[in-house]
C-alpha cells in the first residue's frame, strides 16, 4: 500500500477547516444502539439454539409420545381381551347348554337338542283332536310310486256348513300334491260323484275313455281306493258305479262292476312306509286283517317286505303285557327295557296308537317306561289315539 503524503499536522488543519456536523439524536438511543453492538452474537450461534430448541422439544414430546403408544396399546390389549371374552361367552353358553342337554338326555333319553325339536310336535305323523279344531278331516287313499300299496293322507279343511263330506272330498282332490309327497299322480279322479243319502249310497260315473280298467293293478287300486275312501269319510256302505249314466263300469279282470259293498277299515296293523330317495315316513295299514291287537302286534315286529311295508315295532320297544280295558289299552314295558328318546321309537308308538285305533281303542296308557318323553308324548299319560294317519296340510 502507497504511504500516504499528508502530515498528521496537515490533516488535523484540514478537519478543522471541515463544516462542523451536530448530532440531535438523544444520548440514551445513542447508547441503547451500542448497547445492542456489543451483545450481538455471531453467526456460528443460531445452528446452535435450533439444534437446542429440536432436542429440548424432542425430551418434552417423547415421554407424551411413549405414554400415548402404551395407551394405545393398553386400549389394543383390553380391546382384544373384550373380543376374546366376547368369543368365550358363547363357548361359556354353549357349556351350560350341553350341562343342560346332558340333563335333559338323562331325563328323556335323549340330547337336548334333538328333543327340542321332537318336543315341537313337528315329527308327528298323524293328526290329532287337538289340531281340528273347528275344521273337517278328510282322508285320502293314494296309490305308492309302485302302485303296491295305498297310502291314506289326512288333511283338515275349513268347516261350511253347506257343504258335506262328499263335497269337501271332490272339491280338494285337485289340491293333493302327490309326487311332491313322493306318491303316484292319481288325483283327482276322472269321475263324478252324487251322494245317495236315503239309499246310504255313492253313485261313481266314469266317462268312456276313463282307463281305470287297464291292467288287474289299475282295476284293483280303483276299486280298494273308492271304497277305503268312502269308509275313512262316511258311513256309506254301498258304491254305485256308471259309465257316462249307464249302469256298471267295465274291467278287464272282474268284467262289468255295477255296485260295491264298503266295509269299515277295522283290524289292521300299521307299518313303516319310506317313498324311494325320500325321508318321509307314512304309516301304512297292513292289506290283511289280524284277528286281535296282540296278533297285529306281532306282525309290526316283521313288516310286509315284499310289498315295501318296514317292521313298525323295533326291539327297542318291547312289550311285556298288553291289556284291554274297556276301549282302553295298556301296555306294560319290561323291566329292563333301554328306550331311546328317537324318531324311530316316536313313529313306532303313533304306529301303536292308530294300530289300536283299528281294533276299537279309545286310548293308551304306557306302564313301566323307561323314559317318561318320547318325542312329542308324554308316557306318563295317557294318550289319545289320533283322529287319521299321515297329515298334510293342503294349500
Amino acid at each position: 500500500m502507497k504511504k500516504s503524503e499528508w502530515s498528521d499536522k496537515q490533516l488535523e488543519e484540514l478537519l478543522r477547516q471541515m463544516p462542523k456536523i451536530h448530532d440531535h439524536r438523544n444520548p440514551r438511543d445513542i447508547y441503547q444502539n451500542l448497547s445492542i453492538k456489543k451483545r450481538k452474537r455471531p453467526a456460528w450461534i443460531l445452528p446452535g439454539i435450533a439444534t437446542a430448541a429440536a432436542l429440548l422439544l424432542f425430551f418434552l414430546l417423547v415421554p407424551k409420545m411413549l405414554d400415548r403408544t402404551e395407551y394405545s396399546l393398553d386400549r389394543i390389549g383390553q380391546e382384544k381381551s373384550s373380543q376374546e371374552e366376547q368369543i368365550s361367552l358363547p363357548q361359556e353358553d354353549s357349556s351350560i347348554q350341553m350341562k343342560k342337554e346332558d340333563s335333559m338326555k338323562n331325563e328323556t333319553g335323549l340330547s337336548g337338542a334333538e328333543s327340542k325339536m321332537l318336543m315341537t310336535g313337528s315329527d308327528k305323523t298323524a293328526l290329532y283332536e287337538d289340531e281340528v279344531v273347528d275344521g273337517t278331516v278328510i282322508t285320502y287313499w293314494i296309490p305308492d310310486s309302485q302302485a303296491q300299496v295305498l297310502v291314506p293322507v289326512a288333511t283338515v279343511v275349513p268347516k261350511d256348513s253347506n257343504k258335506n263330506w262328499l263335497t269337501y272330498f271332490t272339491e280338494n282332490m285337485a289340491l293333493l300334491k302327490e309326487e311332491e309327497w313322493g306318491l303316484s299322480d292319481y288325483y283327482p279322479l276322472n269321475a263324478t260323484f252324487t251322494l245317495d243319502n236315503s239309499k246310504n249310497t255313492v253313485i261313481v260315473d266314469v266317462p268312456n275313455d276313463h282307463n281305470y280298467g287297464e291292467g288287474s293293478t289299475s282295476e284293483t287300486n280303483f276299486i280298494n281306493l273308492l271304497k277305503k275312501n268312502f269308509a275313512s269319510n262316511s258311513q256309506v256302505n254301498k258304491i254305485m258305479l256308471t259309465t257316462n249314466g249307464q249302469p256298471g263300469i267295465e274291467f278287464g279282470n272282474f268284467g262289468v262292476v255295477e255296485e260295491i259293498t264298503v266295509e269299515p277299515e277295522e283290524k289292521h296293523a300299521y307299518f313303516f312306509y319310506t317313498p324311494d330317495g325320500m325321508e318321509t315316513t307314512y304309516l301304512v295299514p297292513s292289506t290283511v286283517r289280524y284277528q286281535d291287537i296282540t296278533a297285529a302286534f306281532e306282525a309290526m315286529k316283521t313288516g310286509q317286505p315284499e310289498l315295501g311295508l318296514a317292521a313298525s315295532l323295533a326291539p327297542s320297544f318291547p312289550f311285556k303285557d298288553v291289556t284291554v280295558r274297556e276301549n282302553k289299552l295298556i301296555i306294560t314295558m319290561d323291566d329292563n327295557a333301554d328306550m331311546e328318546n328317537n324318531l324311530e321309537n316316536t313313529h313306532s308308538f303313533e304306529a301303536i296308537l292308530l294300530t289300536a285305533k283299528e281294533f276299537g281303542i279309545d286310548t293308551i296308557t304306557i306302564l313301566n317306561a323307561p323314559i317318561k318323553l318320547l318325542g312329542p308324548f308324554d308316557l306318563t299319560k295317557e294318550m289319545k289315539v289320533p283322529l287319521a294317519p299321515n297329515h298334510r296340510t293342503l294349500q
